[in-house]
């Protein structure tokens, strides 16, 4: 599995592989049931601890994209689409959120954002 880890990021490195693999998932990349590369052997590949790695499967698996079964190894769950429609909603929301702010410290007002805001949304179609 191809990730790319950004060491001069401020994003802690577990996140990193979180939305990596997240996106995998989400973009149909990975799909239900498939394995993921063990612990080590993605420590190993990235070049960080092997702790690193455990911390970002643990945190997939509590938000229920990947189960682990002892001894066996992690796979991606047979997540829901609703699931996965809410995190692309999470992340849009977010990305909006950080767009909108960045617009406002710029000077632009809310009406010429809304009119900007219709302007691509008319021209993607």
């Amino acid at each position: 599995m191809k990730l790319i880890i950004n060491h001069s990021s401020m994003q802690p490195i577990y996140e990193q592989i979180v939305a990596q693999i997240k996106a995998k998932i989400i973009s149909g990349e990975l799909q239900a049931m498939e394995a993921l590369p063990s612990v080590r052997t993605l420590s190993r590949e990235l070049k960080i601890s092997a702790l690193t790695v455990k911390k970002a499967y643990d945190y997939l698996e509590e938000e229920g994209f990947v189960v682990t079964v002892h001894g066996k190894g992690s796979y991606i769950s047979g997540t829901n689409q609703s699931l996965l429609l809410e995190e692309r909603r999470r992340e849009t929301e977010q990305e909006l959120e950080q767009v909108i702010r960045k617009a406002r410290a710029g000077g632009l007002t809310d009406q010429e954002l809304k009119e900007l805001f219709e302007l691509i949304m008319e021209e993607s179609l």
